[in-house]
């Protein structure tokens, strides 16, 4: 059963404390990222015999398995993948920034240029629960950026298929190439390329502590979106249903036993209801081992003298998700500083966001909401710089930049701008 507490209790870094065990994968990884960039293909292939139990002749997903498995799709789930990717675009498409040109000073032209990353890894889970959603989320968003290649790894499942939900959103949302591969294998094989798999600039998606070693064992080699941490939700009430709220709760608890649900209210008596809510609904939820032990070991419920200070608990923890299911939500918006996505009033659970609404749900996790934000537009592109001056314009900013130059004891910096102000040797 969940543990009701007081505010005061428990420090604030306890709240979201997980009971995870304390083995690392880093050498295991390690071994794995140097075999593939010895062994490529074959090294990749004994992998997925090793791992996932599956032996391929081939990595690649062909076109025809892509259109199979989206004609094997149920046409709504199919029509409602298409609804969210249209929402997802509307929402991403605003992000899209522009380059500029600054040209304020006579003879000066200063400007950046906004461009595209040109290849990028997507890395999808498998296993139990194939994540669909997250193909639309990360992918749809790089293609909006300008994406030249947007390569897609993904584990197999039994006799060597892909979910096919999963290929079916990637046709969707218009990825390049797919390859069925899993684990820290796919990372290493995105990160340097093989014979087959093409090497990518950057790396993005979530997965297993296995894949989260290797994005951050080859970061430097390629970029990454982040290290993600097991999912987590932080939900402030003043009130509201009991059911809903437990309901919320595990559908963050679902996702594997590392998961933290978290309830700050300022309600005992809602406290007591949800706890409850909680025992009840876990015994009817299908994957209700994993919730149980989510919610047990690492699942709150704080009761403070405000919500103002539940506020403040949400600011301190970062939380991944936020749902604000207060009487007046926008009221406190604007007192939010930190988190990763916020959902505001009793009608938005956390999973219109996973799936619908069009707002990313690839989010900073374990506290990084206090310094990164959730996956968009911007982390599919880069900037360069540019600088013109004319002879007259330099020969007006030389002495300053010499100056400074020469403070720096760099005497080469300071002669590199005075020498085209002086006639050359005859």
């Amino acid at each position: 059963m969940i543990r009701i507490l007081t505010y005061g209790e428990l420090p604030d870094s306890e709240i979201f404390a997980r009971e995870i065990p304390q083995t690392t994968v880093a050498d295991a990884v390690a071994g794995i990222i140097a075999a593939v960039r010895r062994g490529g293909d074959q090294a990749l292939l004994g992998f997925e015999e090793r791992f996932d139990g599956v032996k391929l002749d081939s990595l690649l997903v062909t076109p025809e398995e892509i259109e199979d498995a989206a004609a094997s799709l149920d046409p709504e789930l199919l029509a409602v993948m298409e609804r969210a990717a249209e929402n997802i675009r509307a929402f991403h498409s605003r992000q899209k920034r522009e380059g500029f040109i600054l040209n304020e000073r006579e003879g000066v032209v200063l400007g950046q240029k906004v461009i595209p990353i040109e290849k990028v890894g997507l890395y999808v889970p498998g296993g139990t629960a194939p994540l669909s959603s997250t193909v639309l989320m990360d992918a749809i968003p790089a293609k909006i950026a300008g994406v030249r290649e947007l390569v897609m790894a993904t584990p197999p499942g039994p006799g060597g298929k892909i979910d096919p939900a999963i290929l079916a959103a990637a046709k969707i949302a218009g990825v390049d190439k797919i390859f069925k591969m899993g684990g820290a294998q796919a990372v290493a094989a995105l990160a340097y390329g093989t014979e087959s798999i093409p090497k990518v600039d950057k790396i993005v998606g979530p997965g297993s502590a296995w894949v989260a070693e290797a994005k951050k064992q080859v970061f430097g080699a390629v970029s990454i979106d982040m290290i993600a941490g097991p999912s987590e939700i932080l939900i402030v009430a003043d009130g509201g249903v009991p059911r809903h709220l437990a309901a919320d709760m595990l559908s963050q608890a679902e996702h594997d036993r590392a998961a933290s649900a978290v309830l700050v209210t300022d309600s005992r008596p809602l406290a007591e209801a949800v706890q409850r809510e909680l025992e009840r609904q876990l015994d009817a939820l299908p994957r209700r081992e994993i919730a149980r032990a989510s919610i047990e070991n690492n699942g709150k419920i704080i009761v403070t003298p405000d919500i103002g200070t539940a506020i403040e608990v949400a600011n301190r923890l970062a939380p991944e998700h936020l749902e604000l299911c207060l009487d007046a939500p926008f009221d406190w918006l604007d007192r939010v500083r930190n988190a990763g996505s916020i959902f505001l009033g009793r009608s938005c659970p956390e999973a219109v966001g996973d799936y619908y609404a069009g707002a990313n749900h690839t989010l900073p996790t374990s506290g990084t909401a206090r310094f990164s934000s959730p996956l968009g537009v911007e982390d599919f592109v880069k900037t360069s710089q540019f600088i013109y001056y004319s002879p007259a314009a330099l020969a007006g900013a030389a002495e300053d930049i010499a100056r400074f130059a020469r403070a720096e004891q760099l005497e080469g910096h300071a002669r590199s701008a005075l020498a085209r102000l002086q006639e050359e040797p005859k």
